[in-house]
């Protein structure tokens, strides 16, 4: 059984510019017995020349190399939804004057592992919450930031607006994998635990198993809340989404969502 993520991450990361101003870092992320959903980090330079980090891959050297090429400043760290947080205390120590974001639930979460204990947040998104954290008017001035609580990973969504470039975790999935695998001399697709299930992760097909995955699953607990955050999502201006898991959606993109969140579009 592969792993479920590579011991040599910078020897088969990807890692290319989708915008002047946006780096995505992709590599093989093989969990649930190896399915290969891919991973996927993204590195945004903000106008005044600060970095935001979502959902942060290994910080290896080439990762480092990046980081330093759009400037070296990271200023924010951003944990996408409770699953997407295994790097950020490396992240963190890196650059110790860096602001984690981060829904409700993951700092309690990661008090159990003793790696991870006691790292600072220091923007936590909560539902009872009334508006957003104050995370800072340079932050605000580019992103919009949509907090999902209904969604059981309880995902984070933020829309890059210079770019209109969506960046989430695990709200849409977009599988086969195929940058996150092409330079680890493997198929995407091979696999037949891979082919049963990619259906329930992937666009192609009117993302008919992919929208009774979101239905039954992602949604199940409130889907009415959950309707309310997509037709905020569908009120912004994007045409790119860079999810965790698949391709980068280049083409399309609010098409797709529309696709994949139709059951909910009109009964929030």
């Amino acid at each position: 059984m592969a792993p479920q993520v590579p011991s040599n991450p910078d020897e088969v990361m990807v890692i290319r510019n989708v915008t002047p101003d946006i780096v995505t870092l992709s590599l093989p992320f093989s969990p649930f017995g190896g399915i290969k959903f891919g991973g996927r980090g993204t590195l945004v330079r903000l106008a005044t020349g600060s970095i935001a980090v979502f959902s942060p891959v290994p910080l290896t050297s080439r990762v480092h190399e990046a980081v330093a090429n759009l400037g070296g400043q990271i200023k924010y760290i951003a944990a996408l939804n409770i699953e997407h947080h295994l790097n950020l205390t490396q992240w963190k120590t890196a650059f110790p004057g860096a602001e984690i974001i981060a829904p409700e639930g993951l700092w309690e979460k990661r008090q159990s592992v003793e790696e991870f204990k006691d790292t600072p947040f220091t923007h936590i998104f909560r539902a009872d919450d009334d508006g957003a954290p104050g995370i800072s008017e340079e932050f605000y001035g580019e992103f919009a930031v949509e907090y999902v609580p209904s969604h059981q990973s309880k995902e984070l969504v933020f829309l890059h607006k210079p770019s209109k470039t969506v960046i989430e975790a695990d709200l849409v999935l977009n599988l086969p994998a195929t940058e996150q695998y092409s330079r680890t001399g493997e198929s995407a697709t091979s696999g037949l635990l891979n082919k049963l299930l990619k259906p329930l992760a992937s666009t192609e097909m009117s993302a008919f198993w992919q929208k009774k995955f979101v239905w039954h699953v992602s949604a199940m607990s409130d889907r009415k809340g959950f309707g309310t955050s997509m037709q905020r999502i569908l009120a912004w201006e994007f045409d790119r989404i860079i999810p965790c898991h698949g391709d980068v959606i280049e083409h399309n993109a609010r098409q797709v969502f529309l696709t994949v969140m139709a059951p909910f579009i009109n009964t929030a």
